[in-house]
């Protein structure tokens, strides 16, 4: 695939993950909702990582240098190498993009149920789509008392 064409993939992973956030963080969590942000948001992203992945790495699709074979991530540079295509820098932006959106996803159904108003769950989504391990952390330390004030652990 040449440049473009991973522009464009690139492109249409963060339209698809936009959508699913905007739709999670402002839009009324019904049960279809939900499932739309799992399947339709995470799920497309999960396939287009995997058929992009499966593609560079057999050969089927050119990634630009640091092409599948050979990936190497038992070092930095190995992994470096993997992020100096425009395959690589879309296969690993994608990963992000499917596992931040899981996470969001997770945060929001978890303070719904412990009673977590959306206002207070706003930045907290916001920092997992820009930051992921940071929107989660934060969601831990104040999951804690709101699991307290419900009386379990859950």
């Amino acid at each position: 695939m040449d440049s473009e064409g991973w522009a464009f993939v690139f492109s249409a992973v963060n339209g698809l993950a936009l959508i699913a956030w905007i739709g999670l963080a402002f839009l009324p969590r019904w049960p279809a909702l939900l499932s739309a942000v799992m399947y339709l948001g995470v799920g497309l992203l999960c396939l287009a990582y995997s058929m992009t992945l499966i593609g560079v790495m057999s050969g089927l699709l050119a990634g630009g240098a640091g092409d599948g074979a050979g990936a190497d991530f038992s070092s930095i540079e190995g992994v470096r190498s993997i992020f100096l295509s425009d395959g690589g820098v879309v296969i690993g932006w994608t990963h992000y993009l499917a596992f931040d959106l899981f996470v969001g996803l997770w945060i929001a159904r978890d303070a719904d149920a412990k009673g977590v108003s959306r206002f207070i769950q706003a930045p907290i989504l916001f920092f997992t789509l820009m930051a992921g391990p940071l929107g989660l952390g934060i969601w831990l330390i104040l999951r804690e008392p709101a699991a307290r004030r419900q009386g379990r652990f859950q």
